[in-house]
């Protein structure tokens, strides 16, 4: 029994120590010829999100929505994605949702 805790324990400390490296892990991702710009961590959040003035056109707002969401869809595919590698490097098969 005892042996599991410490075994627990380690597993505990690893998924913390996974998520601080998740955390400072960051990614930038550009739509539009870099009219956008968007920055994430591993843990999928957004750290940031530039849009150069010269992407802003009044009379085609619809073209902004589209680079933007291209820009963060992106961006949280690669978030996901370096989730995942982290993850499979703790546990063979992944650790399922525990992150």
């Amino acid at each position: 029994m005892n042996k599991m805790m410490k075994e627990a324990r380690k597993v505990q400390e690893q998924i913390v120590q996974m998520q601080e490296e998740l955390r400072q892990r960051e990614m930038v991702v550009t739509s539009g010829g870099g009219a956008v710009t968007v920055r994430v961590n591993g843990k999928q959040e957004i750290l940031s999100l530039k849009i150069a003035p010269e992407a802003v056109d009044p009379d085609d707002v619809e073209m902004l929505e589209d680079m933007v969401m291209a820009a963060v869809n992106e961006a949280l595919r690669l978030g996901e994605e370096t989730r995942e590698k982290t993850m499979a490097a703790l546990a063979p098969g992944g650790m399922g949702g525990l992150l």
